[in-house]
């Protein structure tokens, strides 16, 4: 990998050269120059990553230019400026990542292994494209987003599967905070901004890594840009995040609205969360009906009880009739560790009875293994 080091500063160039000497697998090169002047500057053997020092807000103009007309190129800014002002304005430059102007070499080479983890190939664990899960709550309210994250996390099996979750509640989303303490530095509308350059790099850089194969997309902290993604920009994202995982998780939240029914048309399966509650009965036969005039294929949709207690007032069974005898799946309630999780950021405690209604639900997703056979002496002794 050919990493190219630019600063107005021949001494900082220098130093920054030095840090970097001795990675391996890299090949790296220093040029003094004003960063306005970047196409100049970049030899005409294209580097696939650039560390550009010096930048302050008002060579974000040039940086901007530079990235779109080479979307090839990953792009890593040495910077004096590190308020969340300057760190938005680069990240919508193309900058994937902002350091500190006094970073050390830790740090800097560092940022360049996770340039490297990002532009090595994100294969999923096949070739056949992620399935799809969509939560959709039938109002909100139900810990539809619990249930969508946690089957994420339950899903990524320690490292066993590569999982994607992409946080569609995008007015009211919290998807990230139920997982983990993790700052994002992008989210679901920075992407659609840039769906033009949208590929597996970009994708990557803008999730925040929670477990070693669970990845979250997070929606917006403002809801001004949450309004500004548009159906075909959530089609794309999925699409690309269908390459590079095993299974990708959207949480819907509780409305349908043009994005949702995009999500609903790339789901395999969609789960309607609710609550065993006279009134969200009603709810239940609304949402069918919706999902029927939709054309949504009935085997696509599972009707799931969250917080299911068994001695409530309401019998399942009136959810059944409710539903024209559609079956329908529960999940216990647990207060005490879904609390306790979400107060945390943590992942609901594996011995809850919780956790393991996920894992019999992840279960029902994986491939079914054909039992072993057993050896010829196995067989023997067991027909004895």
């Amino acid at each position: 990998m050919k990493i190219q080091v630019i600063s107005p500063d021949p001494k900082r160039t220098a130093q920054a050269v030095q840090m970097l000497n001795g990675m391996d697998l890299l090949e790296v090169q220093g040029s003094t120059a004003a960063l306005h002047a970047l196409p100049q500057a970049v030899n005409a053997s294209m580097a696939s990553l650039l560390v550009l020092d010096g930048v302050d807000a008002s060579a974000l103009g040039a940086v901007s230019r530079f990235t779109h007309e080479h979307p090839q190129v990953d792009t890593l800014v040495l910077s004096a400026e590190i308020s969340p002002d300057f760190l938005l304005q680069a990240m919508q430059a193309g900058v994937r990542e902002v350091l500190p102007a006094a970073a050390d070499a830790a740090a800097l080479r560092a940022a360049v292994q996770r340039a490297l983890h990002r532009r090595a190939p994100p294969a999923a664990s096949s070739t056949t494209p992620a399935q799809v899960l969509s939560f959709l709550g039938c109002k909100g309210g139900n810990g539809t987003s619990v249930l969508a994250a946690n089957l994420a996390y339950r899903l990524a099996g320690n490292g066993a599967r590569r999982v994607a979750l992409i946080d569609l509640d995008l007015q009211s989303g919290n998807s990230l905070l139920l997982l983990s303490d993790q700052r994002a530095s992008s989210d679901v509308a920075e992407v659609a901004r840039n769906v033009q350059r949208l590929d597996a790099d970009l994708l990557r850089a803008a999730m925040v890594q929670v477990d070693e194969t669970l990845f979250v997309l997070p929606a917006p902290e403002d809801i001004g840009q949450a309004l500004e993604v548009k159906a075909a920009q959530v089609k794309a994202i999925v699409q690309q995040a269908r390459q590079m995982f095993d299974f990708v998780v959207l949480d819907l939240g509780g409305r349908i609205d043009p994005l949702t029914l995009q999500a609903l048309d790339l789901s395999a399966h969609i789960y309607a969360v609710l609550q065993l509650k006279l009134p969200q009965l009603r709810d239940a036969r609304r949402l069918r009906a919706l999902l029927n005039s939709l054309e949504v294929p009935p085997h696509k949709v599972h009707w799931i009880v969250n917080r299911y207690d068994r001695h409530g007032e309401l019998p399942l069974q009136s959810l059944v009739q409710a539903l024209d005898g559609t079956p329908v799946s529960t999940v216990p309630n647990h207060f005490d560790a879904v609390s306790t999780a979400v107060n945390q950021g943590q992942p609901i405690a594996r011995n809850s009875p919780v956790a393991r209604a996920l894992d019999d639900m992840a279960r029902t997703l994986l491939p079914q293994e054909a039992p072993r056979k057993e050896g010829w002496l196995a067989q023997l002794l067991g027909s004895r």
